[in-house]
């Protein structure tokens, strides 16, 4: 809720902020493309791959970029099958505003790890997501895998 009611003062983009910064949550970078935790997961382990230089869709990417960035998704869901045996993944792209897309001008892909169950009454009723572990629990499990 708290990134809800603040995304349209956001000023500068979260992905280029990231790049340029020592951010807390940025877990890998490379040439082409970052790796960040999301600061409001939907589950633990909640992944957001994005390239570095800012762009609003896959189509804007270089074909080197594209593939850098399929690469380390790939390289995402195997660090997080690894680390936390999830039952199933989401992997997916929210392009623009009216697809869901949180920061529309950077596209990016979420990897959202999944098990049975995962989902409660909670996020319905309380308008609150259970997460059994911190954010810097989740950096310290997955950072050593980059």
């Amino acid at each position: 809720m708290e990134y809800i009611m603040r995304v349209d003062k956001i000023e500068e983009c979260i992905f280029c902020r990231a790049a340029r910064s020592n951010d807390e949550l940025l877990l890998y970078k490379d040439e082409f493309t970052m790796v960040l935790l999301n600061r409001y997961p939907y589950t633990t382990g909640h992944l957001m791959v994005s390239p570095i230089r800012h762009a609003a869709s896959l189509g804007e990417l270089s074909a080197v970029e594209a593939h850098a960035v399929m690469d380390t998704v790939r390289q995402c869901e195997h660090i997080l099958h690894e680390e936390y045996h999830p039952q199933g993944l989401n992997i997916g792209i929210n392009e623009g505003i009216c697809s869901g897309a949180g920061i529309p001008g950077h596209i990016h892909v979420h990897l959202v790890p999944r098990w049975v169950g995962d989902t409660n009454f909670m996020p319905v009723v309380g308008e609150v997501r259970v997460i059994p572990e911190s954010l810097s629990q989740t950096v310290d499990r997955l950072k050593s895998h980059f």
